[in-house]
């Protein structure tokens, strides 16, 4: 049995940056990729981060799992490529 999408969580906080973060992952999803944008500012949007250990935003998490690149340096669109984003599930 395959997969119907890939969950896409971008940790955001508002700012610029997130922002960026936001559209740029947006772009490199496919139809496989179910992109949702999860408000820091919002008791929900906190309480997934924790559940995520978010320790800093932007932050991508895929399936439920932080990207590599987002536990300790930063959103890397190679890691997040390398991860799914942006590559129909088969």
């Amino acid at each position: 049995m395959t997969r119907k999408q890939r969950k896409v969580e971008v940790f955001s906080a508002g700012c610029p940056l997130c922002e960026t973060v936001a559209d740029r992952v947006s772009e490199m999803a496919c139809p496989s990729c179910d992109v949702q944008i999860i408000d820091m500012k919002t008791p929900a949007g906190e309480a997934r981060a924790k559940e995520m250990s978010v320790t800093s935003v932007p932050a991508v998490a895929i399936d439920g799992k932080l990207a590599e690149c987002c536990s300790s340096r930063g959103v890397d669109e190679g890691v997040l490529r390398a991860a799914g984003v942006g590559r129909p599930l088969t």
